[in-house]
């Protein structure tokens, strides 16, 4: 609704519909779990990608006043080339920062190897937006569950196939989030994940 796409949830109107997998309204909590796994995070770096206004802005709207609540010093790093992460890295370096926070962005999603790699190489706690960077050595990743929004999105191409008007199908809220926690990489890192993290985390990455 934000972005004008639809007029209601409820009643999209137009041609539309659809599914939101909420993933950049979840930046407050991503953080607070980033906290929560490393608590002595005084200063925490955030990689956005200006390339990307909708997300760009969204996160910086959610994330400082998350911050200021948290007592965190965020320093914004900005990145939409292969150049430019490598670039951020080499400042975070310079800067020491405590962790690090990558912005949910279908670019760095692309990249995110290079990412997950560069957060290892300098020691860097990081957390992220899906189970993908976590499955390939991220730290941590809070996000919707892709996979049952995918299916949601599934069952309603089948219905417009079978004659649906896309406006009578409500816009669909993702409600199945999920966090994933590397284990491995924690302890490569020196950290400690608490009973209560290994508790609500749906997946523990041996």
């Amino acid at each position: 609704m934000r972005l004008g796409l639809v007029k209601s949830l409820a009643r999209p109107e137009g041609n539309l519909t659809g599914i939101n997998f909420f993933n950049s309204e979840l930046v407050a909590k991503q953080l607070e779990l980033l906290r929560e796994l490393v608590p002595q995070a005084a200063a925490v770096a955030v990689l956005v990608n200006p390339a990307s206004p909708n997300t760009f802005e969204t996160t910086l709207r959610d994330i400082e006043p998350a911050a200021r609540a948290m007592g965190v010093q965020i320093k914004i790093m900005r990145a939409s080339t292969g150049r430019e992460i490598d670039a951020a890295f080499a400042t975070l370096a310079q800067e020491r920062s405590d962790a690090l926070f990558v912005g949910n962005d279908a670019f760095f999603n692309c990249r995110r190897v290079q990412l997950v790699q560069l957060a290892a190489h300098h020691r860097l706690p990081a957390t992220y937006s899906g189970r993908e960077y976590s499955e390939i050595g991220g730290l941590i990743s809070y996000g919707t569950n892709v996979g049952e929004a995918y299916r949601q999105l599934g069952l309603y191409a089948g219905r417009i196939l079978k004659g649906a008007k896309p406006s009578d199908l409500p816009a669909v809220q993702s409600s199945k989030f999920e966090l994933i926690i590397n284990h491995q990489t924690a302890r490569t890192l020196g950290l400690t994940v608490s009973d209560k993290l290994l508790v609500a985390a749906d997946e523990v990455i041996e």
